[in-house]
């Protein structure tokens, strides 16, 4: 990997972590101690050597199975997606410029694309850089974030992308377009990934390599994934 810059696109995962609306809470804890394993029956220190998780699929940077998206996707779970979906060539929009719960419209796409001589192509993911997490990470505010309307779904579809990306918790506006992303996103068979990070690190750069592995959970609906973007 000499040469090469890899930028980290991924939260930390930790205990009580902000997650979105009714998904199940991050719990961590210490499930077993090097004290334990070394037969130190009165130990002055704690080292962990192992942690239990409790979590949903759908906890910090993650990507969403199209059977997630809705019930006429069944079986199409994360596991039986294609590895080529989440080891793709990369841009990154800059659409800082969106406030709380504003809408992303083709047309501010297809601006973005202009001003950073970027253009779309098939099988591209495409990062939305909103400097949402920055400015409002774990704050009141956080749940508000500017998301695609239905329409910005359609065209990223229609583009035969192999993903989009978003810092925030849904990649639509809740109770305004979220719903029909998810569901656009299934239909036409692309997936999405949200709560991303350091994507201010990829702006005015061109193309990256972006790479995403989700785990290999049977049945699946998401998974956490480790983000990067390889310059």
């Amino acid at each position: 990997m000499a040469g090469k810059e890899i930028i980290d696109l991924s939260q930390e995962i930790y205990d009580g972590m902000p997650v979105y609306k009714s998904l199940p809470s991050v719990s961590m804890e210490i499930y077993a101690t090097h004290e334990q394993w070394d037969g130190d029956e009165s130990p002055t220190t704690q080292t962990p050597s192992v942690h239990k998780l409790t979590m949903g699929e759908h906890t910090g940077t993650h990507v969403d199975a199209l059977n997630h998206m809705d019930r006429k996707n069944k079986g199409q779970s994360i596991d039986t997606m294609p590895l080529s979906m989440f080891y793709t060539d990369g841009i990154c929009l800059d659409c800082s410029h969106k406030g709380l719960q504003e809408l992303i419209t083709p047309e501010e796409l297809q601006k973005a694309c202009k001003k950073a001589d970027l253009s779309i192509k098939k099988g591209d993911t495409v990062l939305i850089y909103t400097d949402h997490y920055r400015k409002h990470f774990n704050t009141k505010n956080w749940n508000k974030g500017p998301g695609l309307t239905a329409e910005a779904a359609r065209y990223l579809g229609n583009l035969k992308i192999a993903a989009f990306g978003v810092e925030t918790m849904s990649p639509g506006v809740p109770k305004i377009s979220n719903t029909e992303v998810h569901k656009i996103c299934g239909e036409l068979g692309f997936t999405h990934y949200e709560n991303m990070v350091n994507l201010y690190q990829l702006i005015n750069r061109g193309r990256f390599q972006f790479i995403a592995l989700p785990l290999k959970i049977k049945g699946g609906t998401g998974s956490p994934v480790r983000a990067v973007a390889i310059f």
